[in-house]
């Protein structure tokens, strides 16, 4: 008789830890809420047909949280597989380059490239996950948005807000920190010596810094 409330804890401890694990990794939240209703929805289709198969004497609580769980789980792999279907994140495009900034240094385009130009330029390297969605569409949106405010590569044509480069380092902003979590982008790690070193050679790379 104890199966609907575990299963309602559990359920509900998972989507709580999910919602915190997106926010965590730099994963949209509204698109993670999505894709849990998505599931909940399917689950509760494939509850309500299995319930309607069985005879109502074979019902009971222990059956019905049992149940619940597969249909979860199940639901899980449909959506997952479902969303693949959907194109956007996958065209992983490189425009070519119109021009960089007149860089103060080797030293400075070193540190940028090693902590910047995953997303802010037209070099970005897409991992082999980088189709599978929903991690398409955070590193597609993540790179849309990040070029949007300054693409080093095309800083001759258009700077953006270059000029707060100095601003969002020293604030912590750049890289974010969810960049590097668990080991990712270690190239993009900077120390407090490179972080420093970064910001001198922004401040003397002409439009980065509004110094």
């Amino acid at each position: 008789m104890r199966a609907h409330p575990i299963v309602t804890v559990v359920l509900a401890g998972g989507c709580l830890a999910a919602v915190l694990l997106s926010a965590y990794v730099g994963m949209p939240v509204v698109i993670t809420v999505g894709l849990l209703v998505a599931v909940g929805v399917v689950a509760v289709l494939l509850w309500w047909l299995w319930l309607r198969r069985l005879p109502v004497a074979r019902r009971s609580p222990a059956w019905a949280g049992r149940m619940g769980l597969v249909a979860v789980a199940l639901a899980g792999l449909v959506t997952l597989l479902v969303i693949q279907l959907v194109p956007y994140g996958r065209s992983h495009s490189n425009p070519p380059a119109t021009g960089e900034p007149q860089w103060a240094d080797a030293r400075t385009r070193e540190l940028v490239v090693a902590a910047c130009y995953s997303c802010h330029s037209n070099e970005v390297e897409y991992p082999a996950y980088a189709s599978v969605a929903p991690i398409s569409w955070m590193l597609e949106g993540h790179v849309a948005a990040a070029r949007d405010e300054v693409n080093f590569s095309e800083f001759a044509t258009d700077p953006g807000d270059a000029e707060e480069s100095v601003e969002v380092v020293l604030e912590g902003e750049m890289p974010p920190p969810y960049f590097t979590r668990f080991g990712l982008h270690p190239e993009a790690s900077l120390t407090e010596a490179e972080r420093q070193e970064l910001v001198d050679g922004l401040r003397r790379t002409p439009g980065l810094s509004d110094d």
